[in-house]
């Protein structure tokens, strides 16, 4: 599934934009606009809450399987996507584990680029994505002190937060 009128993809900012400790995100190529994302400097790489992950070959290549949990945003949803790479990541309760890594679209208020996420089961987690560094020094400044800046979520959704 293609996204249809999607801004021109660029890789930075021309001007900085300034963001809140959780904002809204949207990766069109999965079929998700609006979701939850908390902003993680720490973070190296973003993330994507994702179950029932399988990898599969398609035409010689990686590919996985996995499903985005229904949620107050939105239905749950099965995705495929390519295989980047399978990385080890160290999560936030400090263990190490191997992680697919897959390139899709990533809007974020004024930007829309390609940028790497990883699958992890984030149940635990209040948000179901994690927007890392690298997808933030495309010129965004993260004010620790706001949130929702670029949008509010639906009334429905807040309670999470």
């Amino acid at each position: 599934m293609k996204p249809e009128k999607l801004p021109r993809l660029r890789k930075k900012l021309t001007e900085p934009c300034e963001i809140g400790w959780c904002e809204l995100v949207s990766l069109p190529e999965l079929g998700i606009e609006n979701i939850h994302a908390k902003i993680d400097s720490g973070a190296a790489t973003s993330s994507l809450h994702a179950v029932r992950i399988k990898p599969f070959e398609r035409d010689g290549e990686q590919w996985v399987r996995f499903t985005i949990p229904k949620s107050p945003e939105l239905p749950a949803i099965r995705c495929e996507a390519k295989v980047l790479e399978k990385r080890l990541v160290k999560s936030s309760n400090g263990r190490s584990q191997q992680r697919y890594v897959i390139e899709t679209i990533m809007q974020l208020g004024p930007l829309t680029w390609v940028g790497h996420m990883t699958l992890a089961n984030r149940q635990s987690m209040a948000f179901p994505v994690l927007i890392g560094r690298r997808a933030l020094k495309r010129g965004f400044l993260v004010n620790s002190a706001k949130r929702w800046m670029l949008g509010q979520p639906a009334i429905n959704s807040i309670a999470k937060v």
